[in-house]
């Protein structure tokens, strides 16, 4: 997940907002890239062409274009909590990790914000079970018509346990996503020759693309399995598309490698990689855009279209301060009164 340097100009509501809009529009316009990585994960593609070109233009084909966004209005919606949840876990983990001298070590601060994740998709991973339900499913002959619908159906059918079918991968997955978040973090120096707090704009943008290929690489094959257990039913047609039979998690990894050979784990990975770059670009250009705008209606910058700061504003102070700072000056002025 990205993270942005707290800006005290924002109000909590705003950050929250300007996160939201960007997280929202990211995954909206890198939704095809991510239905082809999660069919070729299931299996749905394995007899056809190989490839995210090809498997978007055979859904294209066979159910229309908007079946290229198929669970991407549940990911957004997902959003707003996944973020609360995880924003919360980050907090407590990193006091729990904290000395007594205040000081956090890089490799706890990196076992907070993974462990954080990790909470963050456990207590949101129903939702996550549906949109690989959605996505996995035939627009034209659904067995679902919504969040709501996938809900009750899942749970009327197969009972509670059902929603969180694979949830154990999320957990076994963060180790290998903490592994790599270190090892990028620890190489960023060497990689640029130049000390961290150096790094310019592109440079940190470069670094969270590699730290996402890294630990998304390392992690996949957790993800796969999860993928392919979440879209396994006995209610769905063709069993929810899975292309390998098992019992279990273990069974799972077993079949894979059996009839795929090991890469088996890792189909889907091009479309993945293919994402990385253009979802954080976005991610990051939405969000400074709604934060300039923010900054613009706070009176700290003179256009939403420029960071030029207004002559006159302390930008040290809260948004409520200086709201408070114009009030007095604006009540100050009108109570002086002409004198004769």
């Amino acid at each position: 997940m990205a993270t942005w340097r707290r800006d005290g100009r924002l109000t909590g509501g705003q950050r929250l907002l300007c996160a939201g809009l960007a997280g929202a529009l990211s995954l909206s316009l890198t939704a095809p890239l991510e239905l082809a990585t999660v069919l070729a994960q299931v299996g749905v593609v394995r007899d056809h062409a190989r490839g995210p070109w090809a498997t978007g233009h055979r859904v294209w084909r066979a159910e229309g274009p908007r079946a290229l966004w198929k669970g991407n209005a549940v990911a957004c919606l997902r959003l707003f909590p996944c973020s609360v949840v995880q924003l919360a876990a980050y907090r407590k983990f990193v006091v729990m990790f904290t000395d007594d001298l205040g000081h956090i070590s890089q490799w706890s601060s990196i076992m907070a914000g993974s462990l954080a994740g990790m909470v963050s998709t456990i207590v949101t991973y129903p939702t996550d079970l549906i949109k690989t339900r959605l996505i996995v499913q035939n627009m034209l002959e659904p067995s679902y018509r919504g969040l709501l619908h996938a809900f009750s159906t899942i749970y009327q059918q197969e009972g509670f346990l059902a929603l969180y079918r694979g949830v154990s991968l999320t957990v076994v997955g963060a180790l290998p996503f903490s592994a790599g978040s270190l090892l990028v973090h620890m190489n960023l120096e060497k990689i640029w020759n130049g000390p961290r707090d150096q790094f310019s704009l592109p440079q940190n943008f470069a670094n969270v693309c590699l730290a996402a290929a890294v630990t998304q690489t390392l992690s996949f094959p957790f993800e796969t399995v999860k993928r392919k257990m979440q879209a396994q039913s006995p209610y769905l047609p063709h069993s929810g598309g899975v292309d390998v039979h098992f019992s279990g998690a273990v069974d799972c990894f077993r079949q894979i490698v059996k009839a795929q050979g090991i890469l088996g784990l890792w189909n889907g990975l091009t479309a993945n990689l293919l994402k990385i770059a253009p979802y954080f670009g976005i991610m990051f250009s939405t969000f400074e855009f709604c934060k300039r705008i923010c900054l613009y209606q706070n009176g700290y910058i003179l256009s939403p279209l420029s960071y030029k700061l207004t002559p006159g504003v302390d930008q040290s102070l809260q948004p409520q301060e200086l709201r408070e700072l114009k009030f007095f000056k604006t009540r100050k002025l009108k109570s002086k009164k002409p004198t004769l």
